[in-house]
């Protein structure tokens, strides 16, 4: 199964790590959620669900960021480079 994610929340300032909440489309049922960066991370991370943003090049692939001592985050990650994708999609 694969994830499109379309919308993000943040909290404070705009980068990767204050993202709180995803929203996403499973394109294949028409699915549509909402849910937490903690939900996401799981689905990712554990459960292998795929997850990608749309991308002027075409997909960015969603991965979770592990760093030391604080809590896991995604990011998108194309053309071999960690990139701010998440960050350019449209707000809820």
């Amino acid at each position: 199964m694969a994830v499109r994610i379309t919308h993000v929340r943040l909290s404070g300032s705009i980068n990767h790590e204050n993202i709180t909440n995803f929203r996403w489309i499973e394109e294949e049922s028409s699915e549509t959620g909402s849910n937490t960066k903690a939900s996401i991370v799981e689905f990712i991370d554990v459960q292998g669900v795929r997850a990608y943003v749309s991308s002027p090049n075409g997909r960015a692939e969603v991965g979770v960021i592990k760093p030391n001592g604080r809590v896991p985050y995604l990011r998108t990650y194309a053309d071999g480079e960690w990139n701010n994708n998440l960050l350019s999609l449209p707000r809820f």
